[in-house]
């Protein structure tokens, strides 16, 4: 059985249905092809599940800590109750929901697992054996994002190791938790766990939120270790056993750590191993480098633009928000070649991604909120910048009062020092997610540091640390 459309998308995860949907709107049809469930790895096992397990520690924590309120606080959390609510956050595992806004969309779905059988055609092999053909008269989109990376550990494959997917979707507490590694993953599902009571050990073999600023992960290290948790730094697993019911570590020292689950959390590896990537010159298994209209930079492109790779699988920036505006660009750009406009000339600004370059907002929900947008004071320098930075106490600003004297917090300003407009912001906090929209605007609009003197900050709020850095930096 043969079927052609305009554009083929393989992956139905949230960057994938925005591909769809910004090329539909644009006057394409579009079908869609899922191996797993509609609405992909964040609605499931990921962004959504994670913020759930994460949410009910948070709202305890902050409770205790304001006078009147903990003292109504006598209770511990329900792990139960907590998993009851992750079930319901993601629609306990069924895509009806999404399928649904697929067909109001007007967005055909193929179940099945899909592979590149040459340009512009894919074969998809649906649940029940068969195989439907499908062919594009425009474009294949590859959205199938990343999967957790099982570093080669002896022993480790062998001890059924948790992954990101069976710590979101757990459905009881390990009494204790081991886990490797100290990236987002790492830091948030060590602060969800210790909420939940078990006993969490995190190896980190460099430092916590490594590619962030420094002070950002040494005051998450610092908030594990009061909640409980044991954080080895500098430390590496160089071989696990599981014996019946017990995960036995052997660290790079020696010494040895015992848990009921380990769970992995090293890095993410490319979902396109087994998708046809050799059928098109391309090596199976391998990132998806593209430029910045998500056409993939491969000979299989030269003579003319069909295939593109969106979202976490082409490696610029491995985060949902920004595989959806990486989505939004490529739906449009594919709509206007298939049109015969170019998007390589005049002001077609919305067909090109270029914020993940260099602007990239991120929030890592531990206790404390770590978010972050554009470059660090280290990655401007190695990018050749002459900067200029202003830090600030944020226990300091007014807007931290409601919190009592617990607040703890730090933000950070790099300026480029030759055209004196912000490069990156870091702000570390309870709350300070909802902060970080403000910084992302200053960033990719490079508003002049005395234009930033003019966005007067309400009081009292916790954006009153804008004034202060500014202040501090004293330049304007």
């Amino acid at each position: 059985m043969g079927r052609t459309v305009d554009l083929i998308v393989i992956g139905a995860g949230p960057v994938g249905e925005n591909v769809a949907d910004y090329a539909h709107k644009e006057g394409l049809t579009a079908v869609v092809v899922e191996s797993e469930l509609v609405g992909g790895e964040c609605s499931y096992w990921a962004c959504m599940p994670s913020k759930a397990l994460l949410r009910p520690g948070a709202a305890l924590r902050g409770a205790r800590h304001v006078a009147g309120a903990k003292e109504a606080v006598t209770g511990r959390i329900d792990p139960s109750a907590v998993f009851a609510r992750r079930d319901a956050t993601v629609s306990d595992y069924d895509d009806g929901g999404q399928v649904a806004w697929l067909d109001s969309a007007g967005i055909d779905l193929v179940r099945g697992r899909a592979r590149l059988t040459g340009p512009k055609r894919v074969a998809v092999t649906q649940p029940d054996g068969t195989e439907v053909e499908l062919e594009a008269r425009s474009a294949v989109a590859v959205c199938t994002g990343s999967a957790a990376m099982i570093p080669t550990i002896e022993g480790l494959a062998d001890a059924s190791p948790w992954t990101s997917r069976e710590a979101t979707s757990a459905t009881a507490v390990p009494g204790r938790l081991l886990i490797l590694g100290g990236g987002v993953v790492g830091a948030e599902m060590a602060t969800a766990y210790t909420s939940l009571g078990s006993a969490v050990t995190i190896v980190v073999r460099r430092g916590m939120l490594a590619g962030m600023e420094p002070f950002a992960g040494e005051l998450v290290v610092e908030a594990l270790r009061s909640h409980g948790a044991d954080v080895r730094l500098g430390a590496s697993v160089t071989k696990v056993v599981r014996e019946g019911g017990v995960v036995t570590a052997t660290l790079d020292d020696g010494s040895t750590l015992e848990a009921d689950e380990i769970l992995v959390a090293t890095g993410r590896t490319p979902r396109t191993r087994g998708l046809g990537l050799d059928a098109v010159g391309l090596a199976d298994g391998e990132w998806l480098p593209v430029d910045d209209t998500m056409l993939v930079d491969a000979a299989t492109n030269a003579d003319e633009p069909w295939l593109y790779a969106v979202g976490d699988v082409n490696h610029r920036a491995l985060l949902t928000h920004e595989g959806k505006y990486q989505a939004r660009a490529a739906g449009r750009v594919i709509a206007a070649r298939a049109q015969g406009r170019s998007p390589d000339t005049g002001p077609w600004t919305r067909f090109t991604a270029t914020a993940d370059h260099a602007a990239v907002p991120q929030v890592t929900f531990t206790d404390p909120e770590v978010a972050s947008v554009g470059l660090t004071e280290a990655a401007a320098k190695r990018a050749g910048h002459t900067v200029r930075v202003a830090e600030y106490d944020l226990a300091a600003v007014s807007g931290a009062f409601v919190y009592d004297d617990h607040y703890v917090g730090r933000a950070k300003l790099v300026i480029d020092d030759e055209r004196d407009v912000p490069l990156g912001a870091t702000f570390v906090g309870y709350d300070v997610g909802e902060m970080l929209h403000a910084a992302t605007i200053a960033v990719v609009g490079e508003v002049p540091i005395q234009r930033l003197w003019h966005a007067v900050p309400s009081y009292p709020t916790l954006s009153e640390v804008w004034l202060r850095l500014l202040e501090t930096d004293g330049r304007a």
